[in-house]
């Protein structure tokens, strides 16, 4: 799976803190391992996706160059469970003192995976598309929605300087929807695409006739959107994206049926919980 820099400066850094965090001055267990050299394994322990592999590699890297990670599984990996994912090797007190903290991470992003490939199963066949959000955990952003792809999803803005997206205190304080948009296209670098999140089907009209790149129909019923979708294809001046959000996960199927491109949803960052995961020394 394409698309991280593992040998970032920013990655690197908060491995080291991640790595302290759970060390601190030192593992106190280190002196009962006599300077073993060890070997170790993964398995899983639950059916899922797996995630976090170059990430454990960079992890043990830091922590000793002498350790090596063999990956067995890619990222985007079905498991079942008892699948070896990895081999390790190396100094044993490496390996002791990097589990945690490797199998904390790599558990989380496994998790987030997993959800996000159920729902995009759901999908499948109807060309609509499962997005991420940007409730994410800080500091974490970058890796959860990395998971997020390994599990099939795509990803919506990384942040405010990617998109400027419209909601309603923007268009409060701007005094409309059209004038929030003209205000953000006079000082927004050209590029910029501009969405705007709509409650009602008058806000949503309103902003494709102000030639918003995208409207983000918020808590809409499948029937309201299957009248409205056609409806905001003829009223745009050009091509726009209409993407449905805070919806209920188990109603997927009904709203890619109504004709719009995206679904977006916080629910695999938010909802899911840790792939069990299991490192075995030999």
């Amino acid at each position: 799976m394409s698309g991280m820099d593992w040998q970032s400066s920013a990655l690197t850094r908060a491995l080291d803190r991640w790595l302290e965090e759970d060390i601190g001055r030192g593992d106190l267990t280190a002196s009962a391992l006599q300077r073993k050299h060890g070997y170790a394994h993964w398995i899983a322990k639950q059916p899922g996706c797996f995630c976090g592999g170059p990430l454990v590699q960079q992890l043990f890297q830091r922590l000793d160059p002498e350790v090596s990670v063999h990956l067995l599984r890619d990222d985007g990996a079905a498991v079942e469970v008892g699948d070896r994912l990895l081999d390790l090797e190396g100094p044993a007190t490496a390996l002791v003192a990097g589990e945690r903290t490797a199998l904390n991470l790599a558990m989380r992003l496994s998790g987030i995976a997993t959800a996000t490939a159920e729902l995009v199963a759901q999908l499948q066949g109807t060309g609509v598309r499962l997005a991420d959000t940007r409730k994410t955990t800080p500091g974490l952003r970058l890796l959860e929605k990395y998971a997020v792809r390994c599990g099939g999803g795509i990803n919506h803005r990384m942040g405010l300087d990617d998109a400027a997206m419209l909601k309603e205190n923007h268009i409060a304080w701007a005094g409309g929807i059209t004038m929030a948009i003209a205000a953000v296209r006079e000082q927004a670098p050209w590029p910029t695409a501009v969405i705007v999140e709509a409650e009602t089907e008058a806000q949503a009209l309103e902003a494709v006739r102000a030639g918003a790149n995208g409207v983000l129909l918020d808590e809409f019923s499948p029937k309201q959107l299957t009248q409205l979708v056609p409806r905001l294809r003829a009223s745009s001046t050009g091509v726009v994206v209409l993407e449905a959000s805070g919806i209920q996960p188990e109603q997927l199927q009904a709203y890619a049926a109504t004709g719009i491109d995206l679904i977006s949803t916080s629910a695999p960052v938010t909802r899911s919980r840790w792939l069990d995961l299991s490192m075995r020394f030999t």
